[in-house]
């Protein structure tokens, strides 16, 4: 399994980014989780296939309709590692 490590800046918060990434990680078939983090920006860590992780990266850039992504930092892309079951939204840090 890939990972993908990302954070996500722009107006992110307060727009249901968050619950948007998990319904499209679902619909994708991804495990993971999505925070806010307390600087304003959204932290996503996905694992699953290449391409449906590809496809998540290429979904964060374009948000939710309320929503605007200014840049998305892709933090790690790698084949180590693992996260829960399933994809949650986990507490702000």
């Amino acid at each position: 399994m890939n990972i993908l490590h990302a954070h996500v800046r722009g107006r992110v918060q307060g727009v249901y980014f968050r619950g948007w990434t998990r319904g499209q990680a679902q619909r994708l078939g991804l495990s993971g989780w999505v925070r806010n983090l307390r600087d304003g920006r959204v932290e996503v860590l996905a694992q699953g296939d290449e391409a449906a992780l590809r496809e998540l990266e290429k979904l964060l850039r374009q948000g939710p309709s309320f929503s605007r992504v200014d840049d998305v930092a892709v933090l790690a892309v790698t084949e180590e590692g693992a996260t829960p079951e399933g994809f949650h939204i986990a507490p702000t840090v």
